[in-house]
């Protein structure tokens, strides 16, 4: 075993760890939403179709989301692993195959861009109108997600070893540099050609391009505690495995998701578009109160990667405490807004009379489950920090496919606003669900990893 110093996700107080690993990531991701919100509020200022067409394809970028935040996570969680176990070698070689997977999963999207957009939209009967901007849309942000692939991978890298600064600054320069253009490309200001809807995607590609590369300059030229090298590399299929046992989980668990979507805008387009197009703003405004929650996880899940490798089982429940604690204090927050202000928040995408009659009861409903939402968010959390993905998998699939849809469509028998009731029960079965697992794994797994004593504190 290699000679190795004690990470600070080992030895430094676990409350004060977190705080310094999730606020950078909490930052970015509130910034991160801000990009979607502001990116929507644009679209919607062409008219409500282009804000339905924009919402009809956010199915196919969830997809692209799972699959490279899914090898993403994978990466984090093996990486963190390792390096809790000294095993140095085998970390950079995690780090390394990254950047590989990241661009072969770029070019399973690419020739989805270049065949398939057509036919995609022609499963919802859309408009002509919509049909058209929804293509190009599509067209560019598959053809040119290279960066999105690349670039979440050398942040997931470098969040392994407890670096959350970097990652944060990788996300803002995509974020911001996206919100700066949306509105050039969009209405053609500066000279630009106004190219309404394919302008959105424009400005989201180049965002996510010149994330990657400073990502690639940090990560390749910088002194981390892991390396990227392809001096002497050679393929390991075992570090591939090893990489998506907790990827494709997450992989499969994110993009039950975009089944979901399109299931629900299946559902929702029989009552009208302006439905499909409040689903679409529903979620921009969601990603305020999940975002902040998802970058708590980016800082727990190494946190608890390492303890889990280090067997420090106290460290280890006690990131589990504090991470449910402060998801729900977040997601009470949530819930606030959308019970006190929903329509300013409709208000953002310019919504119409139409869409606040239905929108403002259906924030109120669907809020109702933010709160069973977060300690779900944060036991996923644990089962993919500790190499036990499929868990998350089987969480994910209750929330958003066995619960969620057959609900909905039942619901929708009875009215639009009943509809919305299927969220929360989602969430009420699968948290059920996932304290059963939690406590399989504690007794199976957690309670007999040793914890030397007089190592940890909180």
């Amino acid at each position: 075993m290699e000679n190795v110093k004690e990470n600070k996700m080992g030895t430094a107080s676990v409350l004060g760890l977190i705080a310094s690993m999730s606020v950078p990531a909490m930052f970015s991701m509130l910034v991160q939403a801000l990009y979607n919100v502001v990116d929507s509020y644009f679209v919607a200022q062409i008219s409500e179709s282009a804000l339905t067409a924009v919402s009809l394809v956010f199915p196919i970028q969830n997809l692209m989301i799972a699959v490279s935040v899914g090898t993403a996570v994978g990466v984090n969680s093996l990486i963190s692993r390792r390096l809790g176990e000294k095993r140095r070698d085998e970390a950079n070689s995690a780090a390394t195959h990254s950047l590989l997977l990241g661009l072969f999963n770029w070019v399973v999207f690419a020739l989805f861009g270049l065949i398939f957009p057509q036919m995609f939209f022609q499963l919802f009967n859309a408009t002509a109108g919509v049909t058209k901007m929804g293509v190009d849309y599509l067209t560019i942000v598959t053809l040119f997600s290279f960066g999105m692939f690349v670039e979440i991978n050398m942040e997931k890298t470098l969040q392994a070893t407890g670096n959350m600064i970097f990652p944060m600054i990788f996300q803002l320069t995509g974020a911001i540099t996206n919100i700066i253009l949306d509105p050039i490309f969009i209405f053609g200001l500066l000279g630009a050609p106004r190219l309404e809807v394919a302008g959105a995607a424009i400005a989201t590609v180049i965002g996510q391009i010149l994330s990657m590369i400073l990502s690639l300059i940090v990560v390749l030229f910088g002194n981390h505690e892991v390396e990227v090298s392809f001096k002497g590399f050679r393929l390991n299929w075992t570090t591939v495995k090893n990489i998506y046992a907790v990827g494709f989980p997450s992989i499969i668990m994110q993009s039950i998701g975009s089944v979901m979507t399109m299931g629900m805008n299946a559902i929702l387009i029989a009552f009208n578009e302006t439905a499909v197009a409040l689903f679409g703003v529903y979620f921009k405004l969601q990603s305020f109160v999940f975002m902040p929650v998802f970058g708590l996880n980016q800082g727990l899940m190494p946190i608890m990667g390492y303890n889990f490798g280090a067997r420090k089982k106290d460290r280890l429940l006690a990131s589990v405490r504090y991470g449910c604690i402060i998801a729900l204090v977040i997601m009470a927050i949530g819930v606030v807004l959308f019970w006190t202000i929903p329509d300013l928040l409709l208000g953002i995408f310019n919504a119409s009379d139409q869409m606040l009659a239905i929108g403002v009861p259906a924030l109120h409903t669907i809020s109702i489950c933010f709160l069973p939402a977060a300690l779900g968010i944060v036991f996923s959390t644990v089962f993919q920090a500790t190499g036990h993905g499929f868990n998350s998998m089987i969480i994910s699939l209750l929330r958003q496919l066995i619960v969620l849809l057959p609900a909905a469509f039942l619901l929708a028998k009875i009215s639009l606003d009943a509809v919305w009731y299927s969220f929360p029960i989602a969430e009420v079965f699968s948290l059920a669900a996932s304290i059963i697992l939690f406590l399989k794994l504690y007794h199976n797994t957690l309670k007999g990893l040793d914890t030397p004593s007089g190592t940890w504190q909180e």
